[in-house]
């Protein structure tokens, strides 16, 4: 296949109106309409539902889908958008451990315009799709490019066998980057079914020899000892773990289509949860942590695959003395605010109250959705205040009322608190990067939070000894000719 010499051109006065990426969310989102994506933005609309606010605030989202595509085997990813904003994107990739190559394809206010864009993403792709490195490439539209119209989907499904996969995650459109993972997961998916629908597939590397047993796909970015904790739970069951989408490989997409049943460990993958639906796999959601998550998951478990009562007891049984062994080893007794934008606030929750932690306030950036409402209801239950699509200002607004021995959250909910004295845990890398479900997860947390909770006089020591400092007359550096020219601050 060659390069064709066609040029797209993309609408002028549309692209005029965003050829800065500061121009706004409405701005942005009235110019990608106008050039073509009003489908795109309902469908985001649908899938990630916003409110109370417009957005929270987080990292860039489209961060979620370059994390997904560098994570897998065999993939390339590239960018399209601002040369900031890849910079951004590529700093962060590589601070959190991606070890590929981010691509990027520049462009200028004339390259966007005329649609000479489009064509040197295609002669990137095309100069890419080797199929004896990769399976896939993946384009990634920042805001930019989004709202100018740049049609990623006429790029070719596939070049030499190696398949081209074209995505839109617009901050104006994907609230978190905890969707945009499923942005990209979903796509993938999608690509994937159609590929089963047109025939045999190849078979996933790796792959046990005994296919027999019903498998159960797992959907979230968890630790990779849960994957092994709940394969084990599954076995009184008759039943086996199937992969973790999102995937490492992209065979690994064809096994997943094939299981039984969906575990919706992480709510807010919409746009994966819909092709699963396509494909007739019934989903459930919550997850196997503490002693009654882990209950309820296997019932449910047990339901959607019609098991017999005896059976679905049995797998029960084998975990939940376990857990109980283990949570009471290792308990927690504080009071406790948490909030992160990871989609798995409410289990950890969870799993915090059942090891006895006076839980008052969890906050997640994302949207309340089917596979959430149960852990909801839960939480709810045991008086916690429950918040979807949390501000910083509701996690700082908690964090003041409740006062509590340890608050877990955000950047800059952790900076706050440590200011207050509190000690305080960055969920993403402290908390949720952690085993969570079973046995493995029931006395991952106590370690880490009761050790931050004693160092709290340590905080309180350092609070006196630097009381006042950056703050008012004593912050910064305040010279003889900058006291004497403002009339304000001096020694003190």
């Amino acid at each position: 296949m060659t390069v064709s010499d066609t040029v797209i051109a993309v609408d002028r006065d549309t692209t005029a109106e965003v050829a800065g990426c500061h121009a706004g969310e409405s701005v942005m989102r009235d110019a990608a309409a106008n050039a073509g994506k009003t489908a795109q933005l309902e469908q985001f609309d649908q899938d990630y539902p916003k409110g109370p606010h417009d957005q929270p605030q987080s990292m860039c989202p489209a961060f979620g889908s370059l994390r997904v595509g560098l994570r897998m085997r065999r993939t390339a990813t590239v960018l399209s958008g601002s040369a900031c904003c890849v910079y951004g994107l590529t700093f962060t990739s590589h601070f959190y451990g991606a070890k590929r190559t981010v691509g990027y394809v520049p462009f200028d206010s004339e390259s966007l315009v005329t649609g000479k864009l489009f064509e040197d993403i295609r002669e990137a792709v095309h100069e890419l799709a080797n199929p004896d490195e990769y399976d896939a490439v993946v384009v990634i539209n920042l805001c930019v490019p989004t709202a100018s119209g740049v049609p990623l989907d006429l790029l070719p499904d596939e070049i030499n066998g190696v398949r081209i996969i074209g995505i839109d995650v617009p901050g104006f459109g994907v609230p978190t980057h905890a969707e945009a993972k499923d942005v990209l997961a979903g796509a993938m998916l999608r690509y994937a079914r159609s590929e089963v629908q047109a025939g045999p597939v190849a078979r996933p590397a790796g792959l046990e020899t005994d296919t027999t047993l019903p498998s159960i796909a797992m959907v979230g970015e968890i630790f990779p000892v849960d994957a092994i904790t709940i394969g084990r739970m599954l076995q009184p069951m008759g039943l086996k773990a199937g992969p973790v989408i999102p995937t490492r490989e992209w065979r690994e997409l064809y096994a997943a289509l094939d299981c039984a049943a969906v575990a919706m460990l992480h709510p807010f993958y919409a746009a994966t949860a819909r092709e699963f639906k396509a494909a007739g796999r019934p989903l459930l959601g919550s997850a196997p942590v503490g002693v009654e998550g882990t209950r309820d998951w296997l019932a449910h478990l047990g339901d959607v695959m019609n098991l017999p009562k005896k059976r679905i007891d049995a797998a029960i049984n084998a975990q939940l003395s376990a857990i109980r062994g283990v949570l009471q080893e290792n308990p927690i007794d504080a009071c406790i605010t948490l909030s992160g934008y990871e989609g798995s606030e409410l289990i950890v929750a969870r799993l915090l109250i059942e090891s006895g932690a006076n839980v008052r306030y969890v906050g997640t950036a994302c949207a309340k959705s089917d596979w959430s409402i149960h852990d909801c209801e839960w939480l709810e239950s045991h008086g916690v205040s429950v918040k979807f699509r949390a501000s910083l200002e509701d996690d700082l607004y908690a964090m003041n009322t409740f006062e509590p021995d340890i608050a877990i959250g955000t950047t800059p909910v952790v900076q706050r608190a440590k200011e207050l004295s509190i000690p305080s845990l960055y969920f993403t890398n402290l908390i949720s990067a952690r085993p969570l479900m079973g046995v493995a997860g029931a006395g991952s947390l106590a370690q880490v939070i009761n050790t931050a909770i004693a160092g709290r006089e340590r905080f309180e020591a350092m609070e006196s000894f630097f009381a006042g400092v950056g703050s008012g007359a004593k912050t910064g550096i305040w010279t003889p000719q900058i006291i004497s020219r403002s009339g304000a601050g001096g020694p003190g």
